[in-house]
């Protein structure tokens, strides 16, 4: 098949859209990917990555467009529009002048801001090409949880918009069930919707990896968030969870950065958090490194509606490491370490009662710990195999086109 991949988000930034477009053209298919100059997360265009160069590059055999855009900068609101809006002007340009009429399928990666959508609704239009969109965050409810436009005329847009990418769809893939009643109360038409759960990156399965030896990591009983140091994670609760801890042998470790990072670094140093340890971004080959110095792993999100009907990828990283987890969140990501039994999850903000699970994960025997390691891998062999995730995409990626 000759696919179009549309992400304002694309390699060597972190995503998992950079998985399917490098399987599928391993598999045979010609894949060519409209996107973005990188420049994410840290605001800045990557090395050898400029406003005008390249243009275009192939990587991998995928041919790779990439549009002008204004970098993100420090995130704030500005800078943020000036960078979601830059790629959709500059993709429309491109739209014009560049994309023909020569795919088979088009495949949507729908990260924030829904607008990124944009061109691949504008080549199903012109062209009369199916779209797949596969919706990994829920719009409008993701700006409504980050910022106060809980209603009014920007909002009533926006949502415009999203009826507008839904309804051009021929088939929607969904990273979390608890999407498509939200997706099915704007459409109006019957359209296809398939669960699509988000996968670990191979080097979290790949049991002969070599791993990198850390040292520094303080001894006792090691509970380990690893991603973006966010709003969003609810750092508030996690250190009030670990001033409980402090006098227990339980160390929070926090592997990453974001917008928080300043506030969590302050925090630790007002309080005088000895058991908190701020270890700041790393590469993500270095992860599997990291996690295995781990007893637990932590997942957190703040008490948001939108945030009940998510499931952070982190969790199946965590569970392909075969690790057990520690949730501080609500709905779908806590239904999941549930049912997995890799673990326990306590409802969004409720410190108290994630102090007291971490005080009750480290007095486990060594064995009770690995039932729920065991656990862990299973579900993920069970449910979240690359490989199976994969053949099922292409088997939609064909019954679409034809």
């Amino acid at each position: 098949m000759k696919i179009l991949f549309v992400s304002q988000y694309f390699w060597p930034e972190t995503f998992k859209g950079n998985d399917i477009v490098f399987e599928l053209a391993k598999k045979g298919h010609e894949i060519t990917v409209l996107t973005a100059k990188p420049n994410y997360p840290e605001g800045n265009f990557y090395e050898g990555y400029g406003f005008f160069k390249p243009n275009e590059e192939i990587v991998n055999g995928v041919r790779i467009i990439r549009t002008p855009i204004i970098p993100r900068k420090n995130g704030n609101a500005i800078h943020l529009a000036l960078n979601y809006f830059s790629f959709v002007f500059f993709s429309f340009i491109i739209f014009l002048f560049k994309l023909k009429n020569n795919y088979d399928i088009i495949l949507v990666q729908q990260l924030s801001p829904i607008f990124s959508a944009l061109p691949g609704v504008w080549m199903k239009k012109k062209y009369k090409i199916p779209m797949v969109l596969w919706v990994l965050d829920l719009w409008p409810e993701s700006i409504s949880a980050a910022s106060n436009f809980k209603s009014g005329i920007l909002l009533d847009w926006i949502n415009s918009i999203v009826k507008k990418v839904y309804s051009s769809s021929d088939h929607i893939l969904i990273s979390s069930r608890n999407f498509e009643k939200s997706i099915k109360e704007k459409v109006k038409k019957n359209i296809d919707i398939t669960y699509f759960p988000n996968w670990a990156e191979d080097l979290f399965t790949n049991k002969n990896g070599v791993l990198t030896n850390i040292s520094g990591l303080s001894s006792g009983f090691n509970i380990m968030f690893a991603g973006n140091v966010g709003e969003s994670q609810d750092f508030e609760s996690i250190l009030k969870a670990a001033k409980i801890t402090e006098t227990a042998g339980v160390n929070w470790i926090i592997i990453g950065e974001g917008r928080k990072t300043s506030w969590v670094k302050q925090e630790i140093k007002e309080k005088q958090l000895s058991n908190v340890y701020l270890l700041g971004r790393h590469p993500i080959e270095m992860m599997p490194s990291f996690f295995k110095k781990a007893d637990v792993m932590l997942v957190s999100l703040k008490d948001e509606p939108i945030f009940s009907l998510t499931v952070p990828a982190k969790i199946q990283a965590y569970m392909a490491s075969g690790k057990i987890i520690l949730g501080m969140l609500n709905g779908e990501g806590a239904e999941l370490i549930k049912i997995s039994k890799c673990g326990f999850s306590v409802p969004a903000g409720n410190f108290i009662q994630l102090a007291e699970k971490a005080i009750f994960l480290a007095s486990l025997s060594s064995q009770e710990k690995k039932i729920f390691e065991k656990n862990a891998l299973s579900h993920y062999n069970d449910f979240f195999d690359k490989k199976m995730l994969f053949d099922q995409l292409e088997r939609i990626l064909k019954s679409v086109k034809h």
